[in-house]
């Protein structure tokens, strides 16, 4: 079970503090969907939050579209976008079942009259399919105007591992995007995904939410790091870097100084990297922080422990997306 710390003297609200904790908790899939959250009076008696503050907690991550509360059961981590399995049923099949395996049958049958075996008939069928999926593929990351940078992320992230474009595409537009396109697979973060769903459901395109990593690692380093360090966390993010100083402060209270910043703000950067002796930074950050900590070096008597983060995307959100799009 996944202990709770809440700073009951720090001036983040404990209703504030327990809703980020949770919400990562889902983003990062360490409540997958299907999830039970642990009962008012079990967090009660983890946090020494009162039952009122925690269903207070509870109702507003349904209301984002997290969760979804079962009369008589309990709250339970809600399944959100695609998430395997097609919901979209091919239109002709439905409408026209036996016209459309007629014309299947009389394309094959004309292949093998050509002279084709049915393995070269399959392999040109499969290699056609494959070359209009690709040529059709449009790949959408949509977040919100605000965050930006998470879209960043997962762009750089995307692309790298599909080896096929990704467009980024604001939230507030992906409603006029999404009717100059006849098809199209739309990716975000599941800290935006009820949002997405919404803007992308009268549109009949797949939404697939994108886990992202649980930080484990460097969380666990955070805990073990002596009173009144400094931490720097550099992220293209604005939204991660939010987050991770509110989950930071309920592990550690006021014990740790964190510094945040966004890479193109270049006096937050130059103050954390004068300050702090941990600096972590996502992948794409991390070729500036260097050449920061490089800038500054004669000023620095300890240059500062830098981390880079390999992935804000989950390896197994990765590997469906994949599935999905016929990339693997």
């Amino acid at each position: 079970m996944i202990q709770f710390r809440i700073q009951p003297d720090s001036e983040i609200p404990a209703s504030a503090q327990l809703f980020n904790q949770i919400r990562f908790a889902i983003a990062s899939r360490q409540y997958p969907p299907g999830y039970k959250l642990p009962s008012t009076r079990a967090l009660a008696m983890q946090t020494g939050l009162h039952r009122n503050t925690i269903s207070k907690v509870y109702r507003q991550l349904e209301d984002d579209g997290l969760v979804e509360s079962l009369a008589g059961s309990g709250i339970y981590v809600r399944a959100q976008g695609h998430e395997g399995g097609s919901k979209l049923p091919s239109p002709i099949l439905r409408q026209h079942p036996d016209e459309a395996y007629t014309l299947v049958q009389q394309a094959l049958d004309e292949l093998l009259s050509h002279g084709c075996s049915l393995n070269q008939a399959r392999e040109l069928f499969l290699a056609e399919i494959d070359w209009r999926l690709r040529c059709s593929a449009q790949v959408l990351v949509a977040v919100p105007s605000h965050d930006m940078g998470a879209g960043e992320l997962m762009v750089y992230e995307l692309e790298a591992a599909l080896k096929i474009p990704v467009q980024l595409v604001a939230m507030e537009e992906l409603a006029v995007v999404l009717d100059k396109t006849n098809s199209a697979t739309v990716v975000t973060s599941r800290y935006f995904i009820g949002s997405v769903e919404e803007i992308a459901a009268p549109k009949a395109v797949r939404v697939i939410p994108l886990d992202i990593y649980d930080y484990t690692k460097e969380l666990n380093l955070l805990k073990t790091l002596p009173k009144e360090n400094c931490v720097g966390i550099v992220s293209l993010s604005s939204g991660i870097a939010r987050a991770a100083e509110v989950i930071l402060h309920g592990l550690r209270g006021d014990e740790l100084l964190v510094m945040t910043s966004q890479p193109k703000d270049a006096y937050k950067l130059h103050a954390i990297v004068k300050r702090a002796e941990v600096i972590i930074s996502d992948q794409a950050c991390f070729a500036t922080v260097q050449a920061a900590v490089q800038t500054f070096a004669e000023d620095i008597i300890r240059p500062p422990k830098l981390i880079k983060v390999e992935n804000y995307i989950g390896t197994n959100s990765i590997n469906l997306l994949k599935r999905e799009l016929g990339l693997s």
